[in-house]
C-alpha cells in the first residue's frame, strides 16, 4: 500500500482544471469583446456615411429588411446552435460521436432548405409592401431582400465550424481574425453605397461577410480541432438534434419578434424615417447590451460542461456571479448612456436624430431588462431544456406586440419602448423560476431578496440622476464628450460597486474579475 504521503491528492488537479476553465472563459470573453468592439467601431464610422448616402427613409427601410430576415431564424431549424450545445455538454466524448453530431447538424440544415427558400421568397416579394417602399424603390427593395435571403442560407452553413469551435470552449482562438473581417465588410458596405449600388449593394455585402467569416472559421477548426470532419449520423442522432433544433428555432423566432418587431411596428405605423431616429437613439444601448451578451456568452460552454456533470451547486454559483456582473455592467453603462447619449448623437449624426430623454430612459431600461433575460436564457439552453423558455417567450410576444401596436399609435416611439418594457416583464418573472428548476435551486431567501432590492434602488437613483444630467449636458466636441464619459464611468462604477451590493457580493464581483484577469496571464494547462 502507498504511504499516506504518497496518496494521490485530487485537489490540485481540480484546481488546475477550474483555473483552465476560467482562463478559457476569460480568453473567449476577451475575444468576443474585441470582435464586438471592432464591429461596433466600424458601425460607428460607416453609419453616418450610410445615412447620408441613402437618406433617412431608405436607411430606415434597410433596418426593416434586416429585421425581416431575422424572422427567418426559425425556418432553418437552428441546427448549428443545437450543435454548439450538444458539443458543449459532451466535450470529453469520443471523436466519432462529435463527428456524427456535425453530420446530424448538416442533415437538419439540408432538410430545412425548402422551407427557408419558400419563406425567403415570400418575404422578398412582400418586402416593398411591408417597408412602405415608394414605387421607384420597389424593385431595389425586393432584390435587396432576396440577396439577404441568400446570405442567410450561406450563414447557416458557415456557422457549422464556428459552433463546433465555440462548443469546445475554444472560441477565443478566433481573436483578431474576425475583427479584421468586420473592417473588410464595413469597407465593402461603404464602397457599395458610394459606388451607387444602393440597397442591393448592401445586401451583397452581407453575402461577402458570411463567406469571409465562414472561411475564417474553417481555417481555425482545421488548425485547432484536427478531428473536425463529418461522419454519417445515426437516425437517433438526427432525430435528437432535430427535436432540440425545433425548440431553439422557435425560441429564436420568439426572441426576434421581441427584439426586432419594434422597428417594424414603428416603420409600419409611423414611417421609415421614425425607424432611423429610433435606431440611432438606441445605438449606444444596443452596443452596450451586445458587448455584455457576447462576453457573458463566453462562459456558457464551460457552464454547459458543469451542467452536463450535474454539478448544480457550482452552476448556481456561476449563475449568481453572472447576475452580479450583469447588474454592475448594466447600471454603469446605462447611467453613462443617459448622461451622454444626447451629446453623442449631436456630434455623430446631428441632434435631429435624438428621440428625446424619455425615450432614451425607456431604451436604457429595456437594455437592462434584456441583459438579465438573455443571461437566464443562456443558462436554460445550456441545460438543454428550452421548451419552457419558448412557451413563456411566445406568451410574451403576443402581449408585447398587442401593446406595441396600441401604444405606438398613442405615444409614438415612446409607446413601442413602453410596450417592450411591460410585455417582457413576463420573461423577467418566469425565466428566473425556470433557471431555479434547471439548477435544482430553491427560491431566494429573505436576505437575498433584500440585497436585490438594495441594488435595484441604487440603479433607480443613478438612472434618475443621469437622465436629469443628460438634459443639460451637451458636449461641444468629441474630446470633452470622451472625457465626460470616462469620468462618469469611473464615478458611477465606484458608487455602484461600494453602495449597491452587500460586502459578500462585492467580494464575489471583485474575485471574479480578478480571477478572469489572472486567468489571462496563466499558461493553458
Amino acid at each position: 500500500m502507498p504511504s499516506p504521503a504518497a496518496a494521490p491528492n485530487p485537489a490540485p488537479a481540480k484546481v488546475a482544471k477550474s483555473a483552465n476553465l476560467t482562463r478559457r472563459a476569460s480568453l473567449t470573453a476577451v475575444a468576443s469583446l474585441l470582435d464586438y468592439t471592432v464591429k461596433a467601431g466600424v458601425s460607428l464610422v460607416i453609419t453616418p456615411i450610410l445615412v447620408g448616402a441613402l437618406g433617412r427613409s431608405l436607411y430606415g427601410m434597410w433596418e426593416m429588411l434586416g429585421r425581416l430576415i431575422g424572422y427567418m431564424a426559425a425556418t432553418d431549424g437552428r441546427p448549428t446552435e443545437a450543435l454548439r450545445l450538444v458539443i458543449s455538454q459532451n466535450q470529453t466524448a469520443g471523436v466519432m460521436e462529435k463527428r456524427r453530431a456535425i453530420g446530424a447538424a448538416l442533415v437538419v440544415w439540408v432538410l430545412m432548405l425548402p422551407l427557408v427558400a419558400l419563406v425567403g421568397g415570400s418575404l422578398s416579394w412582400l418586402a416593398p409592401t411591408l417597408t412602405h417602399a415608394p414605387e421607384a424603390q420597389r424593385a431595389a427593395v425586393r432584390l435587396t431582400c432576396a440577396l439577404l435571403v441568400v446570405a442567410f442560407i450561406f450563414a447557416g452553413l458557415a456557422a457549422v465550424p464556428e459552433s463546433t469551435l465555440r462548443g469546445m470552449n475554444l472560441g477565443y482562438k478566433r481573436m483578431g481574425l474576425q475583427s479584421a473581417t468586420s473592417i473588410v465588410v464595413g469597407a465593402l458596405a461603404v464602397w457599395a453605397v458610394k459606388g451607387g449600388f444602393g440597397l442591393p449593394g448592401l445586401g451583397g455585402s452581407w453575402i461577402a461577410r458570411d463567406f469571409i467569416v465562414g472561411a475564417v472559421y474553417w481555417l481555425l477548426v482545421r488548425k485547432y480541432l484536427p478531428w473536425f470532419h463529418v461522419a454519417k449520423p445515426t437516425r437517433a442522432a438526427v432525430k435528437g438534434l432535430l427535436s432540440m433544433s425545433v425548440w431553439l428555432a422557435v425560441g429564436d423566432l420568439v426572441a426576434k419578434l421581441l427584439l426586432a418587431s419594434d422597428v417594424l411596428v414603428l416603420g409600419w405605423i409611423i414611417s421609415p424615417a421614425a425607424v432611423t431616429t429610433y435606431v440611432l437613439t438606441s445605438y449606444a444601448a444596443r452596443t452596450g447590451t451586445g458587448i455584455f451578451v457576447f462576453t457573458a456568452g463566453a462562459a456558457m460552454p464551460g457552464l454547459g460542461g458543469v451542467l452536463g456533470k450535474k454539478q448544480f451547486a457550482s452552476a448556481a454559483k456561476i449563475r449568481h456571479e453572472l447576475r452580479m456582473l450583469t447588474w454592475l455592467f448594466t447600471t454603469v453603462v446605462g447611467a453613462t448612456i443617459l448622461a451622454w447619449n444626447h451629446s453623442f448623437l449631436h456630434l455623430w449624426v446631428g441632434s435631429k436624430n435624438y428621440a428625446g430623454p424619455w425615450v432614451d430612459l425607456l431604451i436604457v431600461c429595456n437594455a437592462l431588462q434584456t441583459a438579465f433575460i438573455r443571461t437566464d436564457s443562456y443558462i436554460i439552453d445550456a441545460s438543454l431544456r428550452p421548451r419552457a423558455r419558448v412557451i413563456f417567450g411566445a406568451i410574451t410576444v403576443v402581449a408585447t406586440l398587442t401593446l406595441g401596436v396600441v401604444l405606438t399609435h398613442a405615444l409614438g416611439i415612446a409607446g413601442i419602448c413602453l410596450a417592450l418594457l411591460i410585455g417582457r416583464a413576463i420573461q423577467s418573472i418566469s425565466y428566473p423560476l425556470i433557471v431555479s428548476s434547471c439548477l435544482e435551486k430553491p427560491r431566494l431567501n429573505m436576505a437575498e431578496r433584500l440585497a436585490a432590492i438594495r441594488m435595484a434602488i441604487t440603479t433607480v437613483v443613478l438612472f434618475a440622476a443621469a437622465s436629469i444630467a443628460g438634459r443639460v449636458l451637451i458636449a461641444p466636441h468629441w474630446f470633452m464628450w470622451l472625457g465626460g464619459v470616462l469620468l462618469t464611468v469611473a464615478f458611477v462604477g465606484a458608487f455602484t460597486l461600494f453602495l449597491g451590493p452587500t460586502s459578500a457580493d462585492r467580494r464575489i464581483i471583485v474575485g471574479r474579475v480578478r480571477a478572469m484577469v489572472t486567468g489571462l496571464r496563466r499558461r493553458e494547462a
